[in-house]
């Protein structure tokens, strides 16, 4: 018979397998960031920086003592992280490397056929020159190809050539970034910035795969098939429900989640009892989330365990958007209890709330105002904000 686990216990012990039950305000140095992140499994980049970048603030969130140069040091200097494809552009443990190979593979099969031909150009002789350039000359960025060609509007169906060769090379592991200049990225070939002992492992595709699943439900504790395969997205949902088929009764075991939306069956590590028993209270402070955490990347499964639905508008045009542009939900304990529209105001040096809505049923008295703005001016600090300012109106009633 399957164990039956409530939706809220499942909640808690995710949130503590996702580094979210930890004292915030631990003191991390660049060793504790690197265990964070390979806890996490990797950390996704954004380039919206309304107030921090997504990979900053998701570390952050975990940890308030965690700085920038952190993770700097640990991609562009000792090289214990490379920058990657997940389900989007990614920080990932180094040793993980050898599993990419298998990405990069199909990747090349996959992106072979569509870009061959570039806007009527040679594709195939547009990468042997920008490999050459690395090659030959150092490590180069997008600006260093074609940049004198019109300037048009973004999108990947505008890059040029040389970007366009630059990202298929990327994504099929000839070349690597090696750091970042104002968040562009900067590549070099991959043997010059994978560590040796990383670089030239090879795992059999059946390792591959046991490999990732392993530490997927390792990370999720609870999850389907589904959900394993799409944590890392390096494996087909087929290779999955492969494994989970060979692996049930042993490594993992039949449970069933019980949520407000009924009954869902599900697998989960083999030793999720002791992981339930065990899982610490989270602390009660009052924290930000980026959108992209890994706790609400997959938008589904975070609805079935918090309640909360959640799409971020920054493709929606303006007038059809019911928050905002790039809206931070507010984790208390272990419920979503809102979100908050905030933004850095740089020239003025303030971090400014323009809005916030409560879920419904959550009310913002004195204490909780308090932990949100406790919060706020840890942002503040965070981010080299000198104050905290709140708009007109900016309380708002619950949507819908």
């Amino acid at each position: 018979m399957s164990l039956a686990i409530a939706s809220d216990d499942l909640r808690r012990t995710f949130l503590h397998l996702q580094g979210l039950s930890g004292a915030p305000g631990r003191k991390l140095d660049t060793d504790g960031c690197q265990v964070l992140i390979r806890d996490l499994g990797f950390v996704q980049v954004d380039s919206i920086n309304t107030v921090a970048r997504a990979h900053h603030q998701i570390l952050f969130s975990r940890n308030q003592t965690y700085r920038p140069d952190q993770l700097a040091r640990l991609l562009e200097t000792r090289r214990d992280l490379f920058e990657n494809w997940t389900h989007d552009a990614s920080c990932i443990p180094v040793e993980f490397y050898p599993l990419w190979r298998h990405r990069f593979a199909r990747e090349r099969d996959r992106m072979k056929a569509r870009w061959t031909n570039w806007h009527g150009h040679d594709f195939k002789a547009e990468l042997d020159k920008v490999l050459a350039r690395i090659r030959d000359h150092g490590p180069a960025g997008t600006r260093d190809f074609d940049r004198d060609g019109p300037r048009k509007q973004p999108g990947w169906w505008n890059w040029h050539p040389g970007k366009a060769a630059l990202e298929y090379l990327w994504r099929t592991g000839e070349i690597a970034v090696t750091r970042r200049e104002n968040f562009a990225k900067i590549y070099d070939l991959a043997e010059r910035v994978i560590p040796p002992e990383h670089f030239g492992r090879e795992i059999a595709h059946d390792a591959f795969v046991d490999t990732v699943c392993a530490e997927a439900i390792r990370r999720l504790g609870v999850a389907t098939s589904g959900e394993i395969a799409a944590f890392f997205d390096l494996i087909t949902p087929a290779e999955a429900a492969s494994w989970c088929a060979a692996n049930l009764g042993g490594r993992i075991r039949a449970v069933a989640v019980d949520g407000s939306g009924g009954r869902r069956a599900a697998f989960a590590r083999a030793d999720i009892e002791t992981c339930l028993r065990e899982t610490p209270a989270p602390p009660k402070r009052l924290r930000v989330l980026s959108p992209f955490d890994p706790v609400l990347r997959d938008r589904k499964r975070a609805e079935r365990l918090f309640g909360f639905r959640y799409r971020i508008e920054v493709f929606v045009p303006a007038p059809k958007r019911v928050y905002g542009y790039y809206v931070f939900p507010l984790l208390e304990n272990d419920r979503i209890i809102g979100r908050i529209d905030v933004t850095c105001k740089r020239a003025e040096g303030r971090l400014a709330v323009r809005a916030l809505w409560p879920e419904r049923g959550v009310r913002f008295g004195s204490g909780r105002q308090d932990r949100l703005e406790a919060e706020l001016s840890r942002m503040a600090r965070f981010t080299g904000m000198e104050e905290v300012t709140f708009e007109g109106g900016w309380l708002r009633d619950p949507v819908g």
